[in-house]
């Protein structure tokens, strides 16, 4: 039977998890298998963790050089996160012929190219299928099961953290800061939640997810980015009322015009199956041109789901001899001909207040207008707030991103009788 031994940097959360699915499941593994797995050592500091999880002396390396002089490690896993020392510990594996599997989307979003130059010159293998929603098999998907197809979108919900404050917001009626509270208490997010509430994890799992997709270089770069910390209790209400729920959307696109990419809050119709992913589950939708849609489903984040992934391309890299690298140029930019679209076409939601004043509306509907921006809906509220203004809500037909922008600045010029409180987009 084939042994292959494996090290893991970093018994963090995800770390551990991993740590107990190779410990416990090893005998597992080499029945359904036919391969023999075995953590010849881990790299970690904190020794506590170590002897809880009850991992021997022996088997604690004192230095990334140990750990890659060691003739008994086949695969080293890095779970340490970050693009520092990981970065440096990822490359001092692979220039040393060790095959890495990793669940650091910042690392591969950013640095992949590097990456898979030192892989490719000491022909071992780079796998990151726990990079990008937790124990969902996308990126195995995008490989391995529709490679037939021409995939023409993906769009998806791939922040477990912001599900979960969107969720809340809109089943408990609670604000923003209260339940960002709350999913800190529980783990969801970190003490500083920016990664996550302004989108940039989104944005470096839709770099990874949509440049195998389209088989082209996306850089995050150019990736239209926003996060959820302006969605206001206001907001979820008055989408309930229209028929909408509120996602943090990863969508990209490959069209005639260019490569589309952007992650943003957008409302979807209740009726999408997308809006019934709760909590901190993930879910992506793909579209081919011969499977049509496919949609993955499951729990994006955690010890066992995110190790679950990362163990799985364990066995693959143990099981497969022949190595396969990116479809596409892995260049640290996009390739010269590839275009991108900036602005992009969407149906959009605006929130306004306004002063309650004859002509108001008027001349709203006149800046829309000259923007080429017709309206499907429009509510107006009777009850005034504490400064005199009502609210307006308006969902446009599909329009463009940069005549919606243009708009708002001309409304939010008329004065202050008038404000754009809020801008969504609406996905049809």
């Amino acid at each position: 039977m084939k042994r292959v031994g494996v090290a893991i940097l970093g018994l963090g959360t995800v770390g551990g998890g991993t740590y107990e699915i190779l410990r416990d499941k090893r005998e597992f593994y080499q029945k359904t298998q036919g391969i023999d797995l075995t953590v010849e050592c881990v790299l970690e500091l904190n020794r506590d963790r170590i002897h809880s999880l009850g991992i021997p002396d022996e088997c604690v390396a004192g230095s990334i050089q140990e750990v890659v002089s060691n003739p008994n490690v086949d695969i080293v896993i890095e779970v340490i996160g970050g693009i520092g020392i990981a970065k440096t510990f990822v490359l001092d594996a692979l220039n040393a012929g060790k095959s890495v599997v990793t669940s650091n989307k910042e690392l591969v979003c950013k640095f992949s190219h590097e990456l898979e130059k030192a892989a490719r010159r000491h022909n071992c293998g780079l796998y990151y299928e726990a990079s990008c929603v937790g124990g969902v098999p996308i990126i195995r998907t995008l490989l391995d099961g529709v490679q037939a197809n021409r995939i023409t979108s993906l769009m998806g919900i791939v922040n477990g953290t912001t599900n979960y404050i969107l969720d809340k917001m809109s089943n408990e009626g609670a604000s923003y800061e209260d339940v960002l509270k709350s999913a800190q208490a529980l783990g969801y997010a970190e003490a500083n939640p920016t990664a996550d509430v302004e989108a940039y994890d989104s944005t470096y799992k839709l770099s990874i997810l949509s440049s195998m997709a389209f088989h082209t270089k996306v850089p995050y770069t150019k990736i239209f980015r926003e996060g959820i910390t302006g969605i206001s209790k206001e907001d979820i209400a008055y989408g309930k009322q229209l028929g909408y729920t509120i996602k943090l959307l990863a969508i990209g696109k490959n069209t005639e015009e260019g490569i589309e990419v952007r992650v943003h809050p957008t409302y979807i119709k209740d009726s999408n199956p997308l809006a019934a992913v709760n909590d901190s589950f993930n879910a992506v939708l793909l579209h081919g041109d011969a499977v049509d849609d496919i949609m993955l489903y499951g729990r994006g984040a955690g010890a066992l789901p995110t190790g679950s992934a990362i163990v799985s391309d364990v066995i693959f890299a143990a099981t497969h001899e022949d190595i396969r690298y990116s479809t596409f140029k892995n260049n640290a930019t996009a390739e010269k001909d590839v275009k991108f679209v900036t602005n992009f076409a969407s149906s959009y939601y605006l929130r306004l207040s306004v002063e309650d004043k004859a002509g108001m509306l008027a001349k709203i509907s006149s800046i829309f207008a000259k923007n080429n921006i017709s309206l499907v809906k429009m509510i107006q509220e009777d009850d005034k707030d504490e400064n005199g203004m009502v609210s307006l809500i308006f969902i446009t037909h599909e329009t463009r991103e940069f005549s919606v922008k243009n708009a708002i600045a001309k409304i939010n010029a008329l004065g202050d009788f008038v404000k754009v409180e809020s801008v969504i987009r609406v996905v049809s």
